[in-house]
């Protein structure tokens, strides 16, 4: 099996999230944080057909990257990495699933009472802002129709703030959500993102086969 590099990339942003994955077989890949605070899916188009226990994913993606058109021979105890035109080989062992991060069912979001579009470009817009003033906070709230995304530092009410406004819907006027900048480790692309007053947004990629469920801050606050 060829592993694609739109694998390879989805693989990138899940060692962001935990640095171990137990892959299912099938061809979906789940990752959670050890926070509980970040969960992700990702259909990929490869079908594994075991389970597969990767320690250190980042080591992983290092030794794909050792060899030229990586692709892979699962064994019972350990995958076989060759490239280089059949000149290469790295072995590599699984690891004990038990010791590893593993996820019992995929999140079943409720129904979303805040819906927008986040396109990239407003996503780096809000990373830069946060960066710039040390702010770890983005505030979501309603704004005569709209929605207003503010970086916000929610220990000081007199601290610069960067917003920015988004189309979008929603079902109450009274509504303040709050995200950690810090869990939007996400990859690179358009999003629509459903926020629940149960406290969790689903953030869903535009372009690739990969959603988000990121839970809100318990600050956050939802009608009257």
């Amino acid at each position: 099996m060829e592993i694609s590099a739109s694998t390879v990339k989805i693989l990138q942003n899940f060692a962001s999230i935990n640095s171990n994955v137990v892959i299912q077989p099938g061809n979906k890949i789940m990752t959670i944080a050890e926070a509980k605070n970040v969960l992700s899916e990702a259909t990929v188009t490869e079908q594994f057909d075991k389970q597969v226990g990767i320690y250190d994913l980042q080591n992983f993606l290092s030794v794909l990257d050792l060899v030229d058109n990586p692709s892979v021979q699962f064994k019972e105890n350990n995958m076989v990495v060759g490239g280089n035109a059949g000149r290469a080989m790295v072995k590599y062992y699984y690891a004990d699933p038990e010791m590893l991060t593993t996820i019992g069912k995929p999140i079943n979001m409720p129904k979303a009472d805040v819906s927008f579009t986040l396109e990239q470009s407003t996503l780096n817009g809000l990373k830069k802002a946060a960066g710039v003033f040390g702010h770890s906070q983005v505030l979501i709230e309603p704004d005569n129709g709209s929605v207003k995304l503010t970086v916000v530092d929610p220990e000081n009410s007199t601290a610069n703030t960067y917003s920015i406004m988004v189309e979008g819907e929603y079902n109450s006027e009274d509504f303040s959500f709050v995200l950690n900048i810090n869990n939007l480790k996400i990859i690179a692309d358009d999003y629509q993102v459903d926020i629940s007053s149960k406290l969790i947004s689903q953030f869903s990629s535009v372009n690739h086969e990969v959603k988000y469920w990121i839970a809100l801050e318990k600050t956050s606050t939802y009608g009257g």
